[in-house]
């Protein structure tokens, strides 16, 4: 599989019609005016410089919402990615929208355009988080437009955010089974920060709203990446990513913030897949050899080591990383056991009364 490379174009907030409570978009995107044709071709220039061939590529466009952008805006920034896809400089083009600005003559536009994959900003399908956090669209606009992007054999994204004003542990985990109920291509994961300039920041200082804390988010998240894996759904990204534009130390007030909270979300849900697989698999002697794929190694050691020193109490560890294992492989010495991720997620699902089927 080729490696993946996203060009991205950040567009302004204007094509956005709501001012959600938690959206700064003028600090996440750095934009206050507007994007010309001229700017976008130099930013794709300036990736494709230092882009080798052999990657895939795509020209991504983010912030705000393309589809509310004019029409003709919309067609002249699709026309320059459109030229760059004809011209095989760039393999897919995508952009990111809100339910509500999807239907019938938006869709024909972007399918003229060559638009490969539409992510659409859902945050929750919870209706009384989306009315608290001024979202401006209903959870009926969201099945329409999944719908009809589907139909049109896009590649869909859902996009969620946890904690939101009236967000509790159980709204986000029903959000997270609808999602999977859509079905979509990938999804990503959002805790949600106070960020400066936001409603949602008068709200904490009012002592209105109270953010999830860290450890809280950690383990909601957890279990609702279990789910994903379970159903084969790719989870993207977890967090909101610092870039020059905005500074987890200036620019969020409060909330859940760690700048490696994808890695201890993984690392808690491999620590529960070791923990069942102790419980269940006894083995024959404390000299272990772990073979897995090199990718997963972090993950299965854990945040800091957390995993293998719960390991190492009962065993003697070896890890031998390999590119070619695609199960993780231990060897006692009398046995090979291949530990089945999926085995061990569904019996924490159940075990959680997440889901038993």
């Amino acid at each position: 599989m080729k490696n993946h490379y996203i060009i991205p174009i950040f567009i302004p907030h204007r094509g956005c019609p709501h001012d959600c409570v938690f959206c700064n978009q003028r600090k996440i995107t750095g934009l206050d005016t507007e994007i010309t044709s001229e700017q976008i071709i130099d930013i794709i220039e300036g990736h494709l410089n230092t882009i080798s061939d052999s990657v895939l590529k795509e020209i991504a466009f983010f912030g705000g919402s393309f589809t509310g952008l004019d029409l003709k805006v919309q067609q002249s920034f699709l026309n320059i990615a459109k030229n760059y896809k004809d011209e095989g400089k760039i393999d897919k083009i995508r952009l990111s929208t809100r339910p509500d600005y999807i239907d019938k003559e938006i869709i024909e536009n972007l399918k003229a355009y060559g638009v490969d994959i539409i992510e659409l900003g859902v945050q929750s399908l919870d209706k009384e988080v989306l009315n608290s956090s001024n979202r401006g669209h209903t959870v009926e606009d969201v099945y329409r437009a999944v719908d009809m992007i589907k139909a049109n054999e896009f590649e869909l994204g859902l996009q969620m955010m946890v904690g939101l004003v009236g967000d509790t542990y159980n709204k986000s985990l029903y959000t997270v089974k609808k999602f999977i109920e859509l079905n979509p291509d990938f999804v990503r994961i959002y805790p949600t920060l106070i960020i400066r300039q936001t409603y949602l920041e008068t709200l904490y200082i009012k002592k209105i709203y109270k953010p999830f804390t860290l450890e809280d988010t950690i383990d909601y998240i957890k279990d609702y990446l279990m789910l994903f894996k379970y159903f084969d759904i790719p989870v993207i990204r977890i967090g909101l990513q610092p870039t020059k534009n905005i500074s987890f130390e200036e620019d969020v007030v409060a909330g859940p913030l760690h700048p490696s909270i994808r890695q201890i979300i993984e690392s808690k849900l491999y620590g529960e897949i070791i923990k069942l697989m102790l419980i269940e698999k006894r083995f024959n002697t404390n000299n272990l050899i772990i073979k897995l794929n090199s990718k997963s190694v972090s993950q299965f050691v854990g945040y800091k080591g957390e995993n293998l020193k719960k390991l190492k109490k009962k065993y003697n560890i070896k890890i031998i990383e390999t590119n070619n294992v695609n199960k993780i492989e231990i060897n006692d010495g009398y046995e090979k056991y291949l530990l089945d991720e999926k085995y061990f997620i569904k019996k924490y699902l159940c075990k959680h009364n997440i889901i038993c089927s």
